[in-house]
């Protein structure tokens, strides 16, 4: 075992104060990770905050994580002790079901283990995050990450981009097609960013047109501002896919209309309730399609970040000092951040 330290809440109303707790030995196949950088994604307040049901206190958030491997089990083949490695959303799943043996552990038929507020398979104890100084995970779990990366930036491809890579490439978003990208956020600058590097002509829809400058900065070919009516009139039936990264329950009916026929949009940003409901002439007159897409699988993951090394993506970060992690929740909460903070891990023994 080894003394790990952190930064913990202990109930649904407290802030996150620091805690030390114990990782489990490197068994054959784990990875030891020394954690550079911790990315703040806005699951981790929802999770604290026991907004989705299920949270189990105390509980260390984190779960977009960056760092170097400081040891290695025996049967390890592919990492080694001093290469920079990337732990996502989840540690673990059965490794046996159809979902695993396809690749797709995110959609494990008995539940994957998630990187905090869950339980490992073997020892039955809490898994810990990334808020903390290191972490112990299966080789499976962990994926490589190139030095050309910018370290700190690429803390939030763990989530925040394998979440909009892995939908963009399940439907083959390629040149000669017109993609939209809902919502410019911690997602949505990333979907600009994959879709863009992937051919595709990307307009931004957003509902404030403040965020044109910045989406187009970003690489977005056109702006969509979706409550004017006129512009709204003008893209009808013109989209080939629409990923949308809205968070928050909403009227999903309006973007329907800007779908050719048989084309889809994804949802990859809200887990409650559409509101209003989804018209079922919204999908009928033109076979469009509604669908979501959670993360990707594990060998999806490494793809997504090698991809970004080719292409030099990462995402646009503020990194703050983990003693103002309490107010960085505050201002996330307020979608005060362009787009992800991530937390420098060396402040917490500053």
């Amino acid at each position: 075992m080894s003394l790990a330290h952190g930064y913990a809440v202990h109930d649904q109303t407290a802030p996150l104060v620091p805690f030390s707790f114990e990782r489990r030995p490197v068994g054959a196949g784990d990875v030891r990770i020394q954690i550079l950088y911790s990315g703040i994604c806005h699951s981790d307040l929802h999770q604290a905050r026991d907004d989705w049901g299920g949270s189990k206190f105390p509980m260390v958030p984190g779960h977009e994580i960056i760092g170097r491997v400081t040891e290695v089990g025996a049967g390890v083949t592919g990492l080694k002790v001093g290469d920079f490695a990337g732990v996502g959303c989840m540690v673990d799943s059965c490794r046996h079901c159809e979902a695993c043996d396809q690749d797709l552990e995110q959609y494990c038929h008995n539940g994957a283990t998630f990187t905090y507020n869950s339980t490992e398979r073997d020892s039955g104890q809490p898994t810990f995050g990334g808020y903390s100084d290191h972490i112990v995970v299966e080789q499976r779990f962990v994926v490589k990450v190139s030095e050309k990366l910018d370290l700190k930036a690429a803390a939030p491809l763990l989530c925040a981009g394998i979440t909009t890579y892995s939908p963009l490439r399940h439907w083959k978003v390629g040149p000669g097609q017109k993609v939209g990208v809902i919502g410019l956020g911690g997602l949505g600058h990333m979907g600009v960013k994959f879709a863009k590097a992937m051919g595709a002509t990307v307009v931004m829809i957003t509902t404030t047109p403040e965020k044109g400058a910045d989406a187009k900065r970003l690489g977005a070919d056109e702006v969509l501002v979706s409550r004017d009516p006129a512009q709204m009139k003008a893209h009808a039936g013109s989209f080939d896919f629409l990923l949308n990264t809205i968070p928050v329950s909403h009227d999903t009916n309006p973007y329907m209309s800007l779908l050719k026929r048989d084309a889809t949009m994804c949802l990859v940003g809200v887990l409650t309730e559409l509101d209003p409901p989804l018209m079922g002439a919204s999908v009928m007159f033109g076979r469009k399609h509604i669908t979501g897409s959670a993360i990707g699988g594990m060998a999806e993951t490494q793809e997504m970040m090698d991809f970004c090394a080719e292409h030099n993506i990462v995402s646009d970060v503020e990194v703050i000092d983990i003693k103002t992690v309490n107010e960085a929740w505050e201002r996330m909460a307020k979608n005060d951040v362009r787009y992800r903070f991530v937390i420098d891990m060396a402040t917490l023994a500053a």
